[in-house]
């Protein structure tokens, strides 16, 4: 039977996935989330015929959408955990997508962006940093105890604002949605994570680490260094190893 579902899938995955259109709403939601109306701009895809290929995408289990936890008008849609396998085993993603280093933002630099980056200098040389858009006075114990749990090298720094330590050749990459939307227009990936913090038990904070250890993984794997012979950032980007002096 479970060879069957998975026969059913794939057959699913591919139908899907044969319409030009829907494989560029894939292909733009590999490195990160986006709004709906973000995607419609981006692709040039009319929003009615958005909705349809979202809709078709979201039946056949490779993305969904997520309410926004700054604007609950908002949506993301975000490509399911295991989908990017599937795309991915039709043949190597490539976007051309490059920076120096990539510096992590969410609001408070306490959990998510501290998180991301530790676990971004487990599989990547490229530099990394962390950083809020409204700094808290120190990382969240919550944080601290998920890396432990782990057994997560976790170093975090300072939490710092990104208005000071974000550089031209950043790659930013926001993992909450009020920091994303803050940025707005300013280039950077986005990743809505929900926040553990607002529930605050062991479990959240696994479960958010988790999730940033599968996006983290799948971005160093894409991400080119400046300078590595890719045409340049590829999207709205800006940079990334983890070290003690970049480390936020």
């Amino acid at each position: 039977m479970s060879i069957e579902l998975s026969v059913e899938r794939r057959a699913a995955i591919h139908a899907a996935l044969g319409d030009p259109g829907r494989l560029a709403v894939v292909d733009a939601l590999l490195v990160g989330d986006a709004a709906p109306g973000e995607l419609a701009r981006r692709l040039g895809i009319p929003s009615n015929l958005l909705a349809h290929h979202i809709n078709v995408l979201q039946s056949s289990g490779l993305v969904r959408r997520i309410r926004s936890e700054a604007d609950r008008r908002r949506s993301y849609v975000t490509l399911e955990p295991d989908a990017y396998d599937a795309i991915t085993a039709a043949g190597p993603v490539e976007p051309d997508l490059s920076a120096s280093r990539v510096l992590f933002v969410c609001t408070r630099n306490s959990a998510r962006s501290q998180i991301a980056a530790a676990l971004w200098g487990r599989c990547s040389t490229l530099p990394v940093g962390s950083a809020g858009t409204h700094p808290a006075d120190r990382v969240h114990p919550g944080a601290v105890a998920a890396a432990r749990r782990h057994g997560m090298p976790f170093r975090p720094g300072r939490p710092r604002d990104v208005s000071r330590v974000a550089r031209a050749d950043d790659l930013l990459v926001t993992v909450c949605d009020a920091a994303g939307e803050e940025l707005g227009e300013l280039r950077h990936v986005h990743w809505s994570v929900r926040d553990p913090v607002c529930t605050g038990t062991d479990a959240a904070f696994d479960e958010t680490l988790s999730v940033l250890a599968g996006r983290v993984a799948r971005l160093a794997g894409i991400l080119q260094p400046h300078g590595s012979g890719r045409s340049g950032s590829g999207l709205e980007a800006t940079s990334g190893r983890q070290a003690g002096g970049d480390h936020d």
